[in-house]
C-alpha cells in the first residue's frame, strides 16, 4: 500500500500540513465547544464528507500511475477535502465573529477544487476512450489472427472470403477492376510420398515467403487449402494478372528450395489460373476460380 502511494508522497504530506495549519489556527484563535453544543448531523455530515473525499483521493493514488491527469484528480480532492475538514472545525471550535478568514477556507478551496476535478475526469475520459480503442484494436487483431493459416504467415481461407468480400465492395464502388489469381503446385503429393510431410510444409512455407517478395504490395496473397494459393488483384485487369501469373510461375521454377535431410534440390513448377471479378458473390467468383485452375491443371494430368 505504501509502495504504491510513494510517488505521491509530497501531495499528502502538503494535504497532511495544510490540515493540521487549518487546525492549529482554529485552536489558536477560538474557543472549543462543550458536547452539548455540538451538532451531530452536521458532524456527520460535514465530517462524513471530508472522510470520503479522502478516500476517494486514497484510491485514486493507489490506483492511478502518477502524471497530469492523476495530479488534476489528486488536486481537486484534495482542495474538496480541505473545504469540508474547515467547515467540519466550526462544529467543534467557536472562532470570534471579528474573524474572517475561516469563511475563505470553507469556501474558497471548494470551487478550486471543483475545477481540478472536473478537468481531471474530462482527460480521465479522453484517457480511457484512448485505451478502449487501442483495445478494440487488438482484440480485432486477435479474431483476424485466428483466421490465419498455421503453416505459412498468410491468411487462411476464411480470411480470404472476408477480404475478398470487402475488395469486390471497393472495386464496385470505385468502379475498378480485380482479379484473382490462383497459384497450385505441381505434383506436391509426390513430394510428400517421398520426403515425408516436413519437407512438403517446408516447401509451402517456402512458397508462401516467394509469393510475398513477387507481389505488389496492394496485393493479398491467402492459403486456400493445402497448396493451393490465391491472390487478390486490386485494381487490376485479366491481362495484368495474367501477366503476374506468368512471373509466378517463372519464380517457383527457379526457386532453390533443398531438402533439409540430403540436400537435394527439388524442382518445383506450379499452375496458375486467372479469372476477372464479375457482378457475383465471393462464393461463385471462387468456384469459377477453382473452374479455371481445373482447366488449366488438365494437359498436366494427361501427361502425367
Amino acid at each position: 500500500m505504501f509502495s504504491v502511494l510513494k510517488p505521491h508522497r509530497w501531495k499528502l504530506t502538503l494535504l497532511l500540513l495544510a490540515a493540521n495549519l487549518g487546525l492549529l489556527l482554529h485552536l489558536a484563535c477560538g474557543d472549543l465547544k462543550s458536547v452539548s453544543e455540538w451538532v451531530w448531523l452536521d458532524i456527520v455530515g460535514e465530517g462524513g464528507t471530508a472522510l470520503l473525499a479522502l478516500v476517494w483521493l486514497g484510491l485514486v493514488l493507489k490506483s492511478r500511475p502518477a502524471g497530469r491527469v492523476t495530479n488534476y484528480l489528486a488536486l481537486g480532492l484534495s482542495c474538496i477535502f480541505f473545504s469540508w475538514w474547515i467547515d467540519s472545525l466550526d462544529e467543534f471550535i467557536r472562532l470570534p465573529d471579528s474573524i474572517t478568514w475561516d469563511h475563505w477556507l470553507e469556501s474558497g478551496p471548494m470551487p478550486v477544487g471543483m475545477i481540478l476535478l472536473t478537468l481531471g475526469i474530462y482527460h480521465w475520459h479522453r484517457e480511457q476512450l484512448a485505451i478502449s480503442a487501442q483495445m478494440e484494436k487488438r482484440e480485432r487483431l486477435f479474431r483476424e489472427h485466428r483466421l490465419f493459416d498455421k503453416l505459412t504467415p498468410l491468411g487462411g481461407a476464411d480470411y480470404l472470403k472476408r477480404q475478398l468480400a470487402e475488395t469486390l465492395g471497393n472495386s464496385r464502388e470505385h468502379q475498378q477492376p480485380l482479379s484473382l489469381l490462383a497459384v497450385d503446385l505441381d505434383n506436391f503429393a509426390a513430394i510428400n510420398h517421398a520426403y515425408g510431410h516436413a519437407e512438403g510444409d517446408a516447401v509451402l512455407q517456402a512458397l508462401s515467403h516467394l509469393l510475398l517478395l513477387n507481389l505488389r504490395r496492394q496485393d493479398l496473397v491467402c492459403r486456400l487449402a493445402g497448396d493451393r494459393f490465391v491472390v487478390l488483384l486490386p485494381h487490376t485487369g485479366e491481362r495484368q494478372a495474367q501477366l503476374l501469373a506468368a512471373e509466378l510461375q517463372h519464380a517457383v521454377g527457379s526457386l532453390a528450395h533443398k531438402t533439409r535431410q540430403h540436400g537435394e534440390r527439388l524442382q518445383l513448377s506450379a499452375t496458375t489460373a486467372v479469372v476477372m471479378a464479375l457482378e457475383e458473390t465471393p462464393e461463385a467468383l471462387l468456384k469459377r476460380l477453382n473452374l479455371a485452375l481445373a482447366r488449366a491443371k488438365q494437359p498436366l494430368a494427361k501427361t502425367a
